[in-house]
């Protein structure tokens, strides 16, 4: 196909990072996988009978593009009473949090416009950014993943649109404090800008939990789901909440794009969704406690507070070298200038069973 046939904004986004391990992976047989953030638990099981029921009851067809209306009101409820959100805000159910994240950029930059991006970041913030002409602006958070105003406050311009907030973070798994928070928001109210905090990882906090940056700054723009936390990534359903001319914008695009989201998905979640609990939180601190105290004293790494990544740093050489190392060994990892502009570091996900998680240990250990 002939360059010309593409629209521009594609030569703006690159995938080759993720694609060029899962190449190499593809030629290993039974390989230690580490690398994808995938629950290793399956659905629960009355949530996988909720979803039976929904089909069974006829629940196949579009809901409203906003979401149904039994499952806002809930989850509403639930928003103002356990993250303390603005009770005049408005939500809308996403496909997925990714879904979210990408309504909620179409929705509010344009080209020229600037995000602060705490580096290491999430991928899609980076690429869709850039698919949209507008500029990503990275916050170095090394070597503790951190932040702080130092850091911060003389990168924000005229030109910043949006400061975005991913705790549990993706790729690294810490969980910002209540004082870094609390500093991202006075910074935002002093410069009247827009916060998005991203809280897919939210029921994965292993030690004390800190308040939702969406209770401290008015101005801010939540997204969570239920993906992660009961392993239904492929149910695609997430929420968005925030203000109301956003989340109407969100709305009318959406209706031109992903239409609604997953209509069964919808219905199960909000039969169950008073009882649904996750269950996996004790076994899945002591997979972080495994790795963590696997891994430390041959690498340096930062303890998780959340998620299920872990982002050590590579003991010499590139990422991408030390990857294709562990790859010689059938591991899988990711190298972590795919979440980052440095080449530092590689993630690893210990949603994976112990056992995995023991070999993959004792492999890295010999790279050293």
């Amino acid at each position: 196909m002939k360059s010309s046939k593409l629209a521009d904004r594609m030569s703006r986004i690159d995938a080759s990072g993720i694609r060029k391990v899962f190449e190499l992976a593809s030629k290993i047989e039974d390989p230690i996988n580490l690398s994808i953030g995938l629950p290793d638990f399956d659905a629960p099981e009355q949530l996988k009978q909720a979803a039976i029921r929904a089909i069974e009851k006829g629940m196949n067809r579009y809901t409203v593009t906003q979401g149904e209306k039994g499952l806002q009101k809930a989850l509403k409820k639930r928003l103002i009473a356990d993250k303390g959100v603005n009770p005049d805000g408005e939500i809308m159910i996403t496909s997925g949090v990714s879904g979210g994240i990408f309504l909620a950029f179409l929705t509010l930059l344009n080209p020229g416009d600037e995000i602060l991006l705490p580096d290491p970041y999430f991928v899609i913030y980076k690429h869709v950014t850039r698919l949209l002409g507008a500029t990503p602006v990275y916050v170095d958070t090394y070597p503790d993943f951190r932040l702080r105003e130092e850091d911060i406050r003389p990168l924000i311009s005229e030109k910043t649109k949006l400061i975005v907030v991913n705790t549990p973070s993706n790729p690294t798994g810490v969980v910002y404090s209540k004082e870094e928070l609390e500093m991202v928001s006075r910074l935002a109210a002093e410069h009247d800008i827009l916060v998005l905090g991203d809280e897919i990882y939210d029921e994965f906090i292993y030690d004390e939990p800190p308040p939702s940056i969406a209770s401290m700054h008015p101005d801010t723009l939540l997204l969570g789901g239920f993906s992660k936390t009961y392993a239904i990534t492929g149910w695609r359903l997430g929420y968005a909440y925030g203000p109301p001319e956003i989340i109407s914008e969100m709305t009318k695009l959406q209706q031109y794009t992903f239409v609604c989201a997953p209509s069964i998905a919808q219905h199960a979640v909000l039969e169950v969704l008073d009882s649904l609990r996750n269950d996996h939180l004790d076994a899945y601190r002591a997979k972080r406690d495994l790795i963590y105290n696997g891994l430390r004293s041959h690498f340096e790494v930062e303890k998780p507070g959340g998620a299920f990544y872990i982002f050590p740093r590579v003991p010499a050489g590139t990422d991408m070298e030390f990857v294709e190392t562990a790859l010689k060994e059938r591991l899988l990892i990711i190298p972590g200038s795919v979440f980052s502009e440095k080449d530092t570091h590689f993630r690893i996900s210990f949603a994976a069973t112990n056992e995995n998680l023991e070999r993959g240990i004792k492999i890295l250990k010999g790279l050293v």
